[in-house]
């Protein structure tokens, strides 16, 4: 497998450190070359290095930038280097990704060395396999226990203690010195914790937007008046820690998470979201996972038992926000058969009903609202008339629909629902689906 005689090896050194935040790169790449070193010690000498940082031994090889390019190197006949050398085989393998690989280093002919093994892995041998397999175990539960770990001491610290537990702080608060580290040798190094506090200038605005909603107001009015009053939206008042955000005016978007916003009642409030691992292509396994942030229900919400922070709104006053909608302004004499029933074929949004040449109507503006900035590339405005509609409701309902036995409607075969919204023709079109 290997041309070079003994002594005179050339090895590529492959090792990956955890996220910058939680380890020392340099310091974790000393000691794993330091390894690799010490077991080719006599046998060659490293030649090139590989040093992933801030990737999950989760990703396979292949979505691993150094690991890539160790890969791609290994492909290339006149690679400079002869055999692999891992500094730690927990770090580099997870799962089952060494028996995935095996047959492509043996395919190259470049040996893999560990330290576990003291030295070169032989395909022959039953019991080498075996015991990368296991090593490979031991990571992925490494990374289990640490996860069932982390949660439920954030758990205990998010409810019974009301601890900041990191993150942005929510717009109309800011953070504040709340003592000494609890655990003992990070006090000694003067590591201290924080907590929420009301900021004197975002405070008041978020007590105004929820007395607003209180008072029956629609969210968008509400983002018009933000922006006619020149306030600040969120990320033009915190611009450091919302990088990724324009901070140009307030949207519907970020009106609507403040008032659905539980911390604002002064308790700490945990796991709102979630991340889950899904399958990056099912038909090709081996590319791994990723990772897709979902919100939980509240009924998986953390909640301290006990205020942690100052409050700017009243937990009933939050309850009550919860379950406003805004009144629909109706004028007599105008009447809408299909309100709510219809959506754009263009961006699937459900048409808003509007009175047209002394008509009843439908309007989809894709999501443009009068609180949102113009933008000349958007679609024109979708429209259909409601006497346009209704001719063809009859046939639609045969459509979705048969006749039973016992004179009830049963779905039709091919699942779908009789009271499924409608779907409108592309903009400006004046037939409907």
């Amino acid at each position: 497998m290997m041309q070079a005689s003994a002594g005179q090896l050339r090895f590529a050194f492959y090792g990956r450190g955890s996220t910058e935040d939680h380890q020392d790169p340099a310091t974790s790449r000393s000691w794993q070359l330091l390894q690799a070193q010490a077991v080719t010690s006599g046998y060659g000498r490293v030649v090139a290095e590989f040093f992933d940082v801030g990737h999950s031994r989760v990703l396979p090889w292949s979505r691993r930038p150094q690991a890539a390019a160790l890969l791609a190197a290994m492909a290339d006949p006149d690679r400079d280097f002869d055999a692999i050398v891992i500094g730690s085989c927990e770090r580099a393998f997870h799962g089952n990704q060494f028996a995935t690989m095996a047959p492509l280093f043996e395919h190259y002919g470049v040996a893999l060395w560990v330290p576990e093994l003291g030295g070169a892995i032989d395909p022959a041998l039953v019991g080498h396999e075996e015991l990368m397999i296991l090593l490979g175990i031991l990571s992925k539960r490494e990374i289990a226990r640490a996860r069932i770990r982390v949660r439920s001491v954030m758990t205990v610290q998010a409810r019974d203690q009301g601890r900041y537990l990191g993150g942005r702080p929510p717009y109309g608060y800011r953070l504040v010195d709340a003592g000494p580290h609890p655990n003992c040798s990070f006090a000694r190094r003067g590591v201290r914790i924080q907590r929420l506090d009301i900021d004197p200038e975002c405070g008041r605005i978020v007590r105004w937007i929820f007395a607003q909603r209180l008072a029956q107001h629609s969210i968008t009015r509400i983002t018009r008046a933000l922006n006619d009053a020149g306030i600040p939206c969120p990320s033009a008042a915190d611009p450091e820690r919302n990088p990724h955000l324009s901070g140009q005016r307030w949207s519907l978007t970020s009106v609507r998470a403040i008032l659905g916003n539980p911390r604002y009642t002064g308790r700490q409030v945990w796991n709102r979201q979630r991340t889950d691992h899904e399958l990056l292509d099912p038909d090709n396994t081996g590319l791994g996972h990723r990772d897709i942030m979902r919100w939980n229900t509240p009924e998986d919400w953390v909640i301290s038992t006990k205020p942690a922070h100052p409050a700017l709104v009243s937990e009933a006053d939050f309850v009550a926000a919860q379950h406003i909608r805004a009144a629909r302004e109706t004028v007599p004499g105008r009447t809408y058969l299909l309100a709510g029933l219809l959506r754009c074929g263009v961006c699937g949004r459900r048409m808003e009903s509007c009175w047209s040449n002394h008509r009843p109507a439908y309007l989809c503006r894709h999501g443009h609202t009068s609180a949102t900035p113009p933008d000349p590339g958007r679609p024109s405005n979708a429209y259909v008339r409601e006497d346009h509609v209704l001719p063809h409701l009859p046939a639609l309902l045969i459509r979705l629909t048969a006749a039973a036995p016992d004179g009830k409607l049963l779905e039709a075969a091919r699942g779908t629902r009789p009271r499924k919204p409608m779907r409108s023709g592309t903009s400006g079109s004046r037939r409907s689906r």
